[in-house]
């Protein structure tokens, strides 16, 4: 797309698949690293870099529902060029959430700084990199009308998940935090608000590109099953005797992946030895 050519890393998909590989490349060689070393605590650290992808997702949001709103998108199915300066202002916004996904490979990164190397599991690692560089693909071919929907969600999504993560943080603050379980809930209402808005567009078409719609729908439904199973999982299992008589472990999902992955990159410890 013309329109955003120039913009800071979208020319060439180099600097998007080298920071991909050095990711990946930091969480092998972060392992073998803190071996034989104890883990960092990272607390502080946890506590600002919290609050502010809770502040970058809340400018996201405010800013793709006005622009949307400015641009008199359709909620049904918005084209790529009808909007005008509101397309431009969309795809601002966009480059962001895009960018936004190479800030969270610290999600990761504090995961083994921590020495919580069970919690980068497939799921966790499959997301992470999937997403930042679907985004660079989005962005140079799709970078508004349409593409809107989903990342107006997990901006919502993403407010209340790293405000709740950063609040428990504070060991004072964890008993007002009583709706864990909710965040579960909406993660998945996301992804299937997501698949149904993306489909929605390919039932009544506007000028959007199919493939597009069908690559999206299909990825947003991998996550759904790999959700679904961890769900299942989690919710639907009877606990033990054993596990009953023990502080129980809460758990719950963040763009899909397993809660005890975001315990350990925020400072939680929800298992309590037993006295």
């Amino acid at each position: 797309d013309a329109r955003v050519r120039g913009w800071f890393l979208l020319d060439s998909y180099l600097p998007t698949f080298f920071l991909t590989g050095a990711y990946l490349l930091c969480i092998w060689l972060g392992n073998k690293f803190m071996k034989n070393r104890p883990p960092f605590s990272l607390r502080p650290h946890l506590i600002v870099y919290n609050l502010g992808i809770t502040l970058l997702s809340f400018y996201m949001l405010i800013e793709l529902i006005l622009a949307t709103w400015e641009g008199g998108y359709n909620l049904q199915c918005q084209n790529l060029h009808s909007a005008g300066e509101a397309d431009i202002r969309v795809a601002k916004v966009l480059w962001w959430y895009y960018f936004s996904k190479v800030i969270e490979f610290m999600d990761t990164i504090f995961f083994v700084l921590r020495k919580k190397s069970s919690q980068i599991t497939f799921l966790h690692v499959y997301h992470h990199a999937t997403m930042f560089n679907i985004w660079w693909c989005v962005l140079n071919w799709i970078p508004c009308g349409q593409s809107f929907f989903g990342p107006t969600l997990n901006s919502f999504i993403h407010v209340l998940m790293y405000s709740y993560y950063g609040l428990s943080v504070i060991p004072s603050m964890h008993k007002y935090l009583w709706w864990k379980k909710y965040l579960t809930q909406a993660q998945l209402i996301q992804f299937l608000l997501t698949i149904v808005h993306t489909l929605s567009a390919a039932v009544k078409p506007c000028g959007f590109p199919f493939g597009c719609l069908m690559f999206q729908s299909s990825y947003m439904a991998t996550l759904v099953i790999l959700f679904i199973n961890f769900y299942i999982k989690t919710y639907r299992k009877a606990p033990s005797r054993t596990a009953v008589k023990e502080t129980p472990v809460t758990t719950e999902i963040k763009n899909g992946f397993h809660k005890d992955y975001f315990a350990a990159a925020n400072g939680l410890q929800n298992n309590k030895k037993a006295q």
